[in-house]
């Protein structure tokens, strides 16, 4: 497997075939772990984080965990951006020093960032509102490779992390919701300030310290001690269905009272989409949404959700660099981002994108 095959797919987190899909793209759980016998990431050397890579990579053979690694600190700062995007390591571990890497399996539901702020970082990512799913393939593949590794614990306080959030369960549970008739309803502020009351985050695409683009939105906890992991997973599993519902309403809303400006703005969308001579990254994601929302009510009948969250994907910048293999200026990729959404629409609408 290389970096490369994985233009060719977009990970089975984004297929859009999971439960409520229409507005839950993904489930996310997130387990932080460390090494009993090493330092904290933030205080080891050189080769303490290459002696930790050695045992991770070794743990992860013998666990049969299936994954294969990459090394982040070889690959080119474009390799490194491509895997961002794909959600499958952070803007910290691109942007680290010394031995790290990730491993992932083949459909990239299950990754492991190794050396970032903790020795590991375990993910499971699954289509639709699917945290139970997720749960149980993190919480195998965790068992498994504890069986072959030190894993800092205390009894009073749990996993021990660099950072205190993540101390006791070390879990972080996530949800990334589409969520543009709410925004267009002026909705979104009041249910946002009521998440956090209840000690849930509120976050953009790529994570804490990101801004939302495209309306879509990553919900999570915010408290891993003091809880059990299916504690934190059922509060976030209580909350969701809501936020769904509110969502759908809205939709419903904007459908019965404004539809002749809903289906102008999403047919604008379409049509700049199919047109576009350049365009930019954020423009893109903010058509495609409307687009998006504009499939599950109907007012699209030609494109399908799996082939926009497709479009999502590989017209971020550094997709769009390794699709056509060669590096490009911004004002460079927007004219290629254009020429490419011209062809795939064309093909898609055609049934030769398959």
């Amino acid at each position: 497997m290389t970096l490369d095959e994985l233009t060719r797919s977009p990970g089975e987190w984004l297929k859009g075939t999971g439960p409520e899909s229409d507005i839950v793209i993904c489930s996310r759980i997130r387990l932080a772990r460390n090494l009993a016998d090493f330092p904290f990431i933030s205080k080891a050397s050189r080769a303490e984080k290459s002696e930790i890579v050695t045992l991770i990579r070794d743990a992860i053979t013998e666990a049969n965990a299936k994954l294969n690694y990459f090394d982040v600190e070889r690959m080119s700062e474009l390799d490194r951006q491509f895997i961002v995007e794909r959600h499958l390591i952070s803007r910290e571990l691109k942007e680290g020093e010394g031995p790290r890497g990730v491993a992932l399996n083949d459909d990239e539901s299950a990754s492991i960032m190794v050396n970032e702020e903790d020795h590991l970082r375990v993910q499971v990512m699954r289509s639709g509102f699917a945290l139970q799913q997720a749960w149980e393939q993190i919480d195998d593949l965790d068992n498994r490779l504890e069986e072959h590794l030190d894993i800092a614990f205390s009894q009073e306080l749990g996993y021990l992390s660099a950072c205190p959030t993540n101390v006791g369960t070390g879990i972080r549970v996530g949800v990334m919701l589409h969520l543009p008739a709410l925004g267009q309803t002026n909705h979104l502020d009041k249910f946002f300030r009521a998440l956090q009351k209840i000690n849930l985050s509120v976050r953009g695409l790529h994570g804490e310290g990101t801004q939302p683009y495209g309306d879509f939105y990553q919900i999570s906890n915010q408290q891993t001690l003091g809880k059990s992991e299916p504690e934190l997973i059922q509060s976030l599993s209580d909350v969701i269905p809501q936020l769904i519902e509110y969502e759908r309403k809205a939709r419903q809303t904007l459908l019965t009272e404004r539809r002749q400006v809903l289906h102008d703005q999403v047919s604008r969308a379409y049509g700049v989409l199919k047109t576009a001579h350049t365009i930019s990254s954020e423009e893109t994601m903010l058509l495609l949404s409307s687009v998006r929302m504009g499939i599950n009510l109907g007012l699209i009948d030609d494109l399908e959700i799996a082939q926009v969250n497709e479009l999502f994907i590989n017209t971020q910048p550094a997709h769009l660099q390794k699709i056509h293999g060669q590096t490009l200026a911004v004002d460079e990729r927007n004219v290629l981002r254009a020429s490419f959404l011209r062809k795939r629409l064309t093909e898609m609408r055609e049934g030769e994108g398959e």
